[in-house]
Order: C-alpha cells, then structure tokens, then sequence
C-alpha cells in the first residue's frame, strides 16, 4: 500500500482560487465524515443565524441573507469536526504511546473524534479508560497539592465560546494565577499591544460594511485564500467596482491573484473569474514596516510642496491637530530615515513605493488590513504601529470604509480575550471581577507561552490544563515544548480529536473530550448556545445541529465546572448550577464586561450585537486620551542575535530566511490533508520552497533532499530533516515551509519585542544535504 509521500508530486497551480477546485474538494471532506447526509444539513445552518459559527477562522458575515456562508476551508472545519470516526477505549488499548507518536499529526485527527475520558498513569504505554468524577478528582488533588497557584498554567485556544473562557480564566483567577497563556500569543498579540498604545483599544476599528465603501484595502502580510477565504469575495467585489487593492506578499499568492465565485454559477459555467488586486508588490521578509515609512515619507514630502504653493496637501492635519499627540516627534523620525536605507529594508523599488504612497494619498477611504506575516516579526510591534501612524496622518480611523483590521485567525480568538483570556489582565477588569464575585483577585502578571514553557522547563510549573488546540505542536522550538510537558506532573488536553498533545504527555495526564460547534449542547434546562466574537467585533449566538458522538462528551463549560466544583466547592459561584443554563453564565459576563449589559437579551438579534470600537468613535483610551504617533528607529534586517552568530569567526552565515506558513489543506495545527492545491502540491508537507537561482548558488538542485538548520546565538542544534526542495516564485534569498513542521527551526529565545510572539516568519536557516534516503519524486 502507498504512502501519501509516494504519491508527492509538484505542478505549478494555472486556475483561480476558489472555483471548481473548491467544490471537488468540499465534496471529498463531505463524503470522507462517514455520515455525509447529516452533514450536509448541518454545513447549511453554518454561519445562519440559529446555526452554527464555523469552527475556522474569525472572519465576520456579509449582512446579507439567504446566502450560503461557508467557504471551502470551513465546510473542512465542518465535515472534520462532525467526523463519524471514534476514538475510545479500544483504540488507546491497542495503540502504544510510542507507536502513537510515530504517525503523523494528519493520521492522529484522522482518527476521529474523542469519545471517552482517558487517563495516563505513567504505570505503562496506555491509555485507560476513567470517569468524569475520578478524573475532576485528580486534577483537584494535583492543583491542591501545589505549594503556589502560579505552578499550575491554564492554556487557552481561540476555539473556546465566550461561556467557556470566562468560566475558565474566573476559574484560575479564583485558584489564584493569572497565569492564561492562549493561542493569541502566537499569532495576534502584537496587534492588541500595538493599537492599546497607539488608539487605546486592542481591536480592529472597522466593520464588514466598511469593505463596501473602502477607496482603497491594503492587503499586508496574509493570504487570505488559504487563511481566510472568506475574505475572498469582498476583496474581488471591491476591485470590481473600481477601489484599489495593494497586495504585499514575498510570495506569489495564487488567493491574492484570481477569484472564481463557487456561488457565481455563471463564472462557474464560463470559467469567468474576478481579479483580487489592482498591484501586486513584493517586499522582503520584514521589509514591510520599511514599506510604510517610504509612503509616509513622501507623504511628508508632498505636503511640504503643498505647503510651498499654499495648496492643501494629503495630510489631514486638522485631524492630527485635535486628535493626535507626538506627531512632530514621529516626523523628525520619518525623515531623518534614508531613502537608502528604506529602499534597502522594503526589498522594494523607489517608484514601487512612490506608486503606493500615490494610491494612498488620494484615497479618502483606507482600510489596511494585515495578519501574521506581520505579527510574527521581532519588530511586530513597531511595524503595527507604523501603519498606525500611516492612517493617523490622513485621519483614515474613525472614518467610514476606513481604519485598521488586524485579521485574526482561530474563530473566537478576539471572544476569548474580550472575556479575560490574559495573562497580564488590566486593572478596572481585576477590579470588576472582585466586585462582583466579593473575593480578591490576583494582581501579579501570570505567564504568555513563551515564559511557560520557559516555566515549565524550570518545574516551575507543574500543572498544564489546556482547553482545545494542540499546544505541544503549535508553539516554537519543538523539543523544548516537548520536554517542558514532559517535565510537569500532570497534563490535562481538553479536546475533540486525537493531537500530539495527548501523546506528549506529563507523568501523568488526562484526555478530556469535549463537544465541538457542530455538536447539540444538552444541559438540564435543555439545548445551549455558546457565543462568539469575530474579527469586526460582532456577537453572536452558534447552536449545535448534531447529536454528539457519544455520551460520555462534555460541553467545554461543563468540563471546566466540573474541574472547579472539585477543586474549589462553590467558590466563587455554584459552578454546577451555572452549566444548567449558560444564560446565567451570560448574566455574568454582564455584570463584569462592558459592552455586554442584557447580554442575553442582545443575542436575540439576528445576527447578534456590535461591541463598540470605542477608536472607532475617535474616543482614544489612552493613558493621555489621544491617538499616539509612536516613533522606531527602521530595523535592520536581521535580528542583532542572528548576525552575532553568523559573523563569529568560522561560523557558517545564513543561506536563506525561511518563514513558516500554511498549506491551503489545513487550518493552524489541523491538517485536513497532504496537498497544497495553490501551490501545486500533492501528497507531502516536508517540502521547502526557494528560488530556483538560490538552490543551484547553493549547489543544490530541484526536488534533491535536504536538512534544514536554523541559527541562533546558542549551541542547540535546531533542525529538520528529509526536507524536498522545490523551485518556486519566491524572491531570491527568501524559503518558506510548512508550520507546524518546521517550528523545531524558532528558536524559543527569537520573539517579537513587546509581544512575546515567536518569530515564525523570520527564521535565519542554512541547508545541508539529507542523510534521508532519496525519494524519488
């Protein structure tokens, strides 16, 4: 029987996205669920109101009725979730740990879902069936046996409803800790710390509606076809009807380039199809903060000339009169920058850049929108806030079809922050909470991902509770993840599939399985709905459609009052009694959160309700109550670490800057399968892409196997092998390769300044030939 890397094969991708390559393969993950027809009725009710949020990304829903609202990647995330495959106690009694861990990610979710609780003892290689007391028990006792709360750390994905994460974080902060690390440290954190500094709110400032009124969208550093394809339609609607898209991306994206609307059956029957840009440029790894400060220099420039002729000029200086402070500090900076050095930086050419800053100044209506090809930068939070101050110089916040749209990922990421989800929480938020619940809460600053494995490695930490994701695989510098988990005394996954968390374990640990979006949540007062926050920072009700798998499923609310209830008894809340009915967890939320008064009462919109972007209203929640200009010196383009190791004497220097990304076949660690349909591949995820000038420079050659080595300002030895090139439209110098296969390559240490964010998207490598055995390919 053939492997799927067997049948790896490449072919550069000649159609547009989405189109009949969608359909085919929507209906592959439809009849591959095992129980298609149910299915099939439920992905109709999937971003309905009365249906279900889509359990994929965080993009908000055209108000617009009577459409069908899933796009390829969510009927994935649908038909993945909703799978008929099981996995219990049989399955563990006759699948060794070791032998487990020897698969893949994309065997172990293929699996199906978590049917029974799990616990591991340490005693042998298997898992064995326990109850949901004997197991709210255990964790119990391990929490009480800790000599400090802040030896336990409380993961979070941004698939949990609003419900669950604000039981959970009052959960934690209730035992003691605020230590809430969540899968926002990964990807958008630099976002919430750059805009709280600059407009005051941690949240994009614009709506959906804002994309039909947008003169022009700045698209910087996402790709959308693949990550949020949503977003497709909106983008090739704003071109059709004359705004200007600017598209940054080192790679050739075919999602940024050619559309075909699966629900246009008159595209689908003659091939038609929509462009998604009106210019395509390209700057380097990390050249983007450098792109921004060329257009914001020549706008200077401009209005200077402007100035001279006693003309206005592109700045709205009115806007930044009575708005904005530090703005004459930010210009002595802009300018004091060369032109050299930004030219250098950007990757890009003068009349490229002057190009864009001329499309930039005669728009009056700009969104800029970006994701984690920016955020995972060492200078993420600089770069934000230069595009920040970008929009503060022609007043394109608080202006309708503008503002700034950081585009999050997972579908309830931005919820799951709104309701506490975080490690250093703000002070009127501690003091809400210890008003309403009458006891004190915790005021020292608990631990982001990168500080709790670094925890975890010192046995500072002993207890790791994760609710959703697949921490073990979704964070930087692998083998040291892995050995901070193994290092605790207990590891609790709170999950729906089978993931390489569970294997990874501590010397003990406990599976939990949990009901996912797609499942009807029953609880004594009868059906629940959860809530969910999208990017535009709408709320809204998701009711499951599905009868869940097993019995022995619990809702994610319901696991963590079980878990409180043994650990805590009734304190702060009787948390049993409020799993009844999540309307009284709501009734909660209401008196802490504002913007949620009658929260219960609001979700009967259809649709749901609007959270107030208070920048949006141009009130700045500021320490000095306007929007702030925040100056950086341009960074260089390596880190100051990476350039200490590569010019010691002898040492090799860098062949190339890889940056990780992710194949249009899966969703964050979730793969869905071995292809790449955009980018031409099939049957494997090992592969590398570079230009193909830079693997013959390196005396390499096409589809030749290779171990990639990351470089760092340590001894450790981080790489990865059995890797196959692939010559590709990448400019020269630049790789790329596939998360979460390449994380062993981040360096734990390598982080963004301010955020914390690993540095995903720059990451110094050089190559050596395989001793992986050739694949013939």
């Amino acid at each position: 029987m053939k492997t799927p890397v067997d049948r790896f094969r490449f072919r550069p991708y000649q159609r547009p996205a989405a189109g009949w390559g969608a359909l085919r393969s929507v209906a592959h993950a439809w009849l591959d669920s095992r129980q298609p027809f149910k299915n099939l009725r439920a992905m109709l009710q999937t971003n309905q109101n009365g249906g279900f949020d889509c359990p994929g990304c965080a993009w908000g829903e055209a108000p617009k009725e009577g459409r069908i609202r899933f796009c390829e990647n969510g009927a994935k995330a649908v038909n993945w979730e909703a799978s008929g495959r099981g996995v219990d106690r049989e399955f563990f009694a006759s699948n060794a740990l070791p032998d487990l861990l020897a698969q893949d990610d994309y065997w172990l979710e293929y699996q199906g879902r978590l049917t029974e609780p799990m616990v591991y003892d340490g005693s042998s290689n298997f898992y064995r069936p326990i109850s949901w007391e004997d197991a709210f028990a255990l964790i119990a006792e391990a929490l009480k046996q800790l000599a400090s709360p802040d030896q336990a750390a409380f993961y979070t994905s941004g698939r949990a409803s609003n419900e669950a994460a604000f039981l959970y974080q009052l959960f934690a902060r209730s035992f003691g800790t605020n230590n809430l690390p969540d899968c926002s440290n990964m990807c958008h954190e630099a976002s919430g710390v750059a805009l709280k500094a600059s407009i005051g709110t941690g949240k994009g400032t614009v709506t959906y509606e804002d994309f039909d009124k947008a003169e022009a969208i700045f698209v910087i550093g996402q790709n959308p076809g693949t990550n949020h394809p949503r977003m497709l339609e909106p983008l090739s609607e704003a071109v059709a009807r004359g705004a200007q898209v600017l598209v940054f991306n080192p790679l050739r994206e075919r999602g940024l380039e050619r559309f075909q609307a699966p629900q246009n059956a008159l595209q689908m029957l003659t091939g038609g199809e929509l462009a998604m840009n009106t210019d395509y440029f390209r700057p380097s790894l990390g050249g983007d903060m450098a792109v921004i400060r060329g257009i914001a220099k020549f706008l200077f420039q401009w209005q200077d000339e402007a100035d001279q002729a006693g003309e206005a000029g592109p700045l709205d200086l009115a806007f930044i009169q009575e708005h904005c402070a530090d703005y004459e500090a930010y210009r002595a900076v802009v300018e004091a920058t060369s032109w050299d050095e930004i030219v250098s930086y950007s990757g890009l050419a003068l009349d490229e850049l002057e190009r864009a800053a001329h499309i930039y100044s005669r728009s009056n209506a700009t969104i800029i929108c970006w994701a984690m090809g920016i955020t995972q930068h060492r200078h993420s939070v600089a770069t934000i806030q230069e595009i920040t101050n970008l929009q503060l110089l022609r007043g394109q916040v608080g202006r309708p079809g503008a503002g700034l749209c950081p585009v999050r990922g997972h579908s309830n990421v931005q919820g799951d922050r709104t309701m506490g989800i975080d490690d250093n929480p703000s002070a009127p938020f501690l003091d809400a909470l210890e008003k309403r619940f009458e006891m004190p809460m915790p005021r020292d600053a608990g631990v982001n991902v990168v500080k709790a494995i670094e925890a975890m490695l010192e046995g500072r930490i002993k207890v790791f509770i994760g609710l959703g994701g697949n921490f073990a695989q979704a964070t930087p510098d692998t083998e040291r993840t892995h050995s901070a988990l193994r290092n605790c005394d207990l590891t609790v996954q709170i999950s729906t599939k089978l993931n390489r968390s569970h294997l990874v374990t501590g010397r003990r640990a406990l599976i939990l399985p949990c009901l996912g979006r797609t499942d009807i949540d029953m609880q004594a007062s009868g059906a629940q709905a959860v809530t969910v926050e999208d990017s535009f920072s709408m709320v809204h009700a998701s009711f499951g459609q599905l009868k869940p798998l097993s019995k022995e499923m619990r809702s994610e609310p319901a696991i963590i009052a079980g878990i409180a209830q043994a650990t805590l008894g009734e304190r702060p809340v009787a948390w049993l009694n409020l799993v009844e009915e999540y309307g009284r967890i709501r009734e909660l939320v209401a008196d802490v959160i504002p913007g949620f008064e009658d929260f219960n009462r609001k979700l009967e919109a259809p649709g749901g309700f609007y959270l107030q972007n208070s920048a949006g209203l141009r009130q700045w929640k500021t320490e000095n109550g306007k929007a702030n200009f925040v100056s950086h010196t341009l960074p260089a383009p390596l880190p100051q670490e990476v350039l200490d190791k590569i010019g010691k004497e002898g040492a090799r220097k860098a062949d190339l800057v890889l940056q990780t990304l992710r194949s249009h076949d899966q969703y964050n660690t979730t793969v869905y399968g071995l292809n790449d349909r955009y980018r031409g591949v099939t049957g494997n995820r090992r592969v590398l892409f570079a230009h193909k000038d830079d693997i013959h420079r390196l005396g390499f050659a096409d589809r030749q196997l290779v171990d990639i080595v990351s470089l760092w300002s340590d001894d450790v030895d981080r790489r990865v092998q059995g890797f196959t090139l692939i010559e590709f439209d990448i400019p020269k110098g630049q790789a790329a390769a596939y998360y979460p296969e390449a994380n062993p390559l981040v360096p734990l240490e390598s982080y963004g300044i301010g955020s914390f964010t690993p540095t995903s998207k720059y990451i110094a490598i050089r190559l050596e030939p395989s001793a992986v055995p050739q694949r013939i390919v």
